[in-house]
């Protein structure tokens, strides 16, 4: 058996979200329809929709993608940067249990995604802010 997660977001308007969307995952999507837009994602496997309409806001603290190197991270930052989004950095942080390095990019809708990489497991939170 395979498993592909599958997250359903609402927004507020689909071409805006599509456009954030393609440079956040690095592709097209592979459906449009009316108020609708899938990503299937092959890494990682995911089935991402966008439904326009709805309460946007719920109880999503954030998103995020978890890369392999600091230099992975990097290359998001700058993919993202060059086609207009704005990036926040976070590197060499503590943050729920580990110390990584990030980047943080906000969705149209006000969806915050991190692209972060673990750089070592830690004992402690470090701070009780962190994740948020």
């Amino acid at each position: 058996m395979t498993l592909k997660p599958h997250v359903a977001v609402n927004v507020k308007q689909l071409d805006q979200s599509i456009h954030f969307y393609t440079h956040l995952f690095g592709v097209d999507p592979v459906k449009v329809k009316p108020q609708y837009a899938k990503f299937d994602l092959q890494a990682p496997p995911l089935n991402f929709t966008l439904n326009e309409g709805g309460e946007v806001s719920g109880g999503i603290n954030h998103l995020g993608i978890q890369v392999s190197s600091t230099e992975e991270v990097l290359q998001a930052k700058e993919r993202l940067q060059e086609s207009g989004l704005a990036t926040f950095d976070e590197m060499n942080t503590n943050c729920c249990y580990a110390r990584q390095d990030k980047i943080w990019v906000t969705s149209p809708d006000g969806h915050e995604w991190e692209v972060f990489t673990v750089l070592e497991d830690i004992e402690h939170k470090e701070s009780s802010s962190c994740c948020t």
